[in-house]
């Protein structure tokens, strides 16, 4: 089977472990950097090209779509998907999950338990917003990623001059409630064909309530409890991805999901759970690839 890993790092950790994994099990894997490539848009003729090449005889993708580059990474998961080729993660999957407020519509439309969020742009009404929360609370930039546009703020005060200098920048924010029994900790759980695989617990360091690796938090081999884990494959399941990071923290009143990653990091829960979650990946690659027809094209 020919396999191409799509990721613009081919040094990166994630990526190498697939592409060696894959080749172990005699498989045929490449990286492409999704983008360099360009699409060719024809009736019946839906080509991928990379490197003036059509990239055409590929039977399975895992997309490793960058945040900055969505739109471009997702459009070109769907031509692959017009041309009938396997893909771990549909297109509109890797879409709706970098929309951190459609996933949360999503996620509580499904039943998932999530923190209680306020989202909001330009409205003047500030001093609502906060009372809606209360404080502390977490404030978010809607399109962050890795921790990053992440702020607590502790008092009102702090709160809405954190809330007007969003709004001075033009962007849509998040707010949501700070759960103070997480302790600077959450769960990061590997979803693969509707059965977690992996999970480790992160741990801030210091004063600092994110727990993201990124930003020098630590990670832990946890056993989730039945609860946690049914809570990372509905939330897994309600954002349509068979293979996912799944973060929740831990709250008094059961988990609550944070995120849905559709292009998770191997390398911090590898280490923390020395779980093979490569091999689980391609694992489920190499029985999906084959048991889906061909002619199956489809293009959401």
């Amino acid at each position: 089977m020919k396999i191409a890993i799509l990721s613009k790092g081919k040094d990166n950790y994630s990526t190498k472990r697939l592409i060696e994994t894959a080749r172990e099990r005699g498989h045929k894997a490449i990286v492409v950097n999704y983008a360099e490539c360009y699409c060719e848009i024809e009736q019946d003729v839906p080509d991928v090209r990379y490197k003036g090449e059509d990239i055409s005889d590929i039977n399975a993708i895992v997309p490793r779509i960058a945040a900055s580059l969505t739109k471009y990474g997702s459009a070109i998961v769907r031509q692959f998907e017009v041309k009938g080729v396997y893909t771990t993660a549909k297109s509109i999957a890797i879409v709706r999950s970098r929309d951190k407020l459609k996933s949360l519509q999503i996620l509580s439309k499904a039943g998932v338990g999530i923190p209680k969020t306020v989202f909001a742009r330009e409205t003047a009404e500030v001093d609502d917003l906060i009372e809606q929360i209360g404080v502390p609370m977490v404030i978010k930039v809607a399109r962050g990623t890795h921790g990053k546009g992440v702020v607590l703020a502790d008092t009102k005060k702090a709160a809405k001059s954190v809330i007007q200098a969003f709004y001075v920048e033009g962007v849509s924010i998040l707010l949501q409630e700070f759960i103070a029994e997480s302790a600077g900790s959450d769960i990061r759980a590997i979803v693969v064909g509707g059965r977690v695989v992996a999970s480790m617990k992160r741990q801030s360091l210091g004063d600092d309530f994110r727990s993201n690796i990124h930003l020098g938090g630590v990670g832990k081999k946890i056993k989730l409890t039945d609860e946690e884990r049914k809570t990372a494959i509905k939330a897994a399941k309600a954002m349509g991805l068979s293979i996912c990071g799944v973060d929740m923290i831990q709250s008094n009143r059961g988990p609550r999901v944070l995120e849905v990653n559709s292009s998770p990091g191997l390398q911090g829960i590898e280490t923390a759970t020395k779980r093979d979650v490569a091999g689980k990946i391609i694992d489920y690659v190499e029985i999906n690839a084959k048991r889906r027809p061909k002619k199956d094209r489809v293009c959401a």
